[in-house]
């Protein structure tokens, strides 16, 4: 016979009482909460209710915010599709949900921690049921904040595939010849007022952005494999180069053009885009980052392009601008999601505790273009400033999450950052999940708009109650 529990001392299990956060809609689970209290329903009391307008109104940020706070779980809750009071709000955060959701369970949130149901105003009953289920769920995960002991950190594999190499010192030569004749007569006739090119910088072996606006200035123009920077970013937002622009393009930065433009952020009339025939950038400090999928073939967007045998007008190659080759990189994200949620939790935490709040990965990204980042903003304070677990989190986490849809995969993030953070794989299985459920790839159609922008009435939704 066991000794009675009276005598042991109490256990973790039970100990622990959860912390469950409701983000719920007003005018359907909300009602139905109200509804089972009114009809005497029982259920657990862990759950305290959040009450907002609409399920379309929940912003990822709200299930951080909670997380952040301390909650062991967050149920988000809202009308059954097409009951909607504002018609369409379910429609769109039935995406967000399932983009986030797939988001942070790659970062290693447990998905018994986050929960997303449909109820209406009369289903007290599945309310009551729902609470209880969600319950159970935190409470076999555990409490958000147990202590998290030493864990080995898993060693992400080397790709079985290199990328690329760059191309030759003769063929860089023969395209900064054809590039600086295009450019120079594009200036003479007066159809730009200005080249953005690359040209050698201050450092050895730096090639930085040129901002060009007389073509005697041409012959400072440049083209090898150390032109990383995408030049698409001074196109849009803050810095954007005002007049006629030409600009040169790689097949990566096509992507983000293609974006902005179908995003109504880029004049194509004010544009000349050329592409140029790049045969891949080099690697830094023995860490590989870019040019794993791509062709290099100029993109379907480009008026000229620049190759060794000289100028064509349009691209060398129809179609779209996009990276065609499989990804090798996809090998480290299926490693990743083979690992249990506590230790992919424990990898990411471990580079997101490099994060020096820098912002470089906001500043070198096309589609980083807001006047005011969300980051910057106090009133309410969404992000943590301070370099700690918190903040470091939190901006990464949503900044991945705004670039869901619209990321071109360029991997100038991951490259410009200080610490070398793995942005990149984030970004890669995000933009895998758009594909999958979504059937989007960013940068392929000018007149396609940003998944989370719209929505189809059968999209999946395995993921909500």
């Amino acid at each position: 016979m066991t000794e009675p529990s009276v005598n042991k001392a109490p256990t973790d299990a039970q100990v622990f009482e959860s912390q469950i956060i409701a983000i719920v809609c007003n005018w359907c689970t909300y009602a139905g909460a109200d509804s089972a209290g009114t009809t005497r329903r029982t259920y657990p009391s862990n759950v305290r209710t959040l009450r907002v307008p609409c399920s379309g109104r929940v912003n990822p940020l709200f299930i951080m915010k909670a997380f952040e706070q301390g909650a062991d779980g967050v149920l988000v809750s809202g009308c059954h599709p097409g009951d909607c009071h504002y018609v369409q709000g379910n429609f769109f955060a039935r995406r967000r949900f399932a983009v986030f959701r797939a988001l942070l369970d790659f970062l290693g949130v447990d998905q018994g921690r986050l929960h997303f149901s449909w109820i209406s105003a009369s289903e007290g009953i599945k309310w009551a049921k729902t609470v209880e289920d969600v319950t159970a769920a935190v409470h076999q995960v555990g409490p958000i904040r147990g202590k998290p002991g030493k864990r080995k950190l898993p060693v992400l594999p080397e790709p079985a595939k290199a990328p690329r190499k760059s191309g030759s010192a003769a063929d860089h030569e023969a395209i900064t010849k054809h590039w600086r004749k295009l450019a120079h007569e594009l200036l003479t006739r007066g159809a730009v007022t200005t080249v953005l090119g690359y040209a050698p910088g201050p450092l050895p072996n730096q090639m930085v952005p040129a901002f060009i606006e007389k073509a005697d200035d041409t012959a400072r123009l440049a083209w090898n494999d150390l032109c990383f920077s995408g030049l698409v970013t001074y196109l849009a937002g803050p810095q954007k180069v005002p007049g006629k622009v030409a600009v040169l393009i790689k097949t990566c930065d096509a992507r983000s053009l293609v974006t902005l433009l179908a995003e109504k952020q880029v004049a194509r009339e004010d544009l000349t885009v050329v592409g140029v025939s790049c045969d891949g950038v080099k690697s830094e400090s023995g860490l590989a980052l870019k040019c794993y999928a791509c062709d290099g073939e100029a993109a379907a967007v480009c008026d000229y392009t620049v190759t060794p045998a000289g100028v064509q007008e349009g691209a060398v190659k129809s179609g779209a601008s996009r990276a065609t080759a499989a990804d090798p990189r996809d090998e480290q994200i299926a490693f990743l999601e083979k690992l249990p949620s506590a230790e992919r939790w424990a990898f990411w935490q471990d580079q997101f505790a490099d994060c020096l709040r820098c912002h470089a990965c906001r500043g070198v990204c096309p589609m980083c273009y807001c006047g005011s980042c969300i980051t910057e903003q106090h009133r309410p304070q969404w992000i943590p400033t301070s370099i700690n677990e918190k903040g470091n989190t939190a901006w990464n986490t949503v900044r991945a999450y705004h670039l869901t849809g619209r990321c071109s995969g360029c991997d100038e993030c991951t490259r410009v950052c200080p610490p070398r953070i793995r942005l990149d794989l984030i970004n890669r299985r995000l933009a895998r999940e758009v594909e999958e459920r979504f059937d989007y790839r960013a940068g392929e159609a000018v007149d396609g708009a940003p998944p989370l922008a719209v929505f189809k009435a059968d999209d999946p939704q395995e993921f909500i109650y």
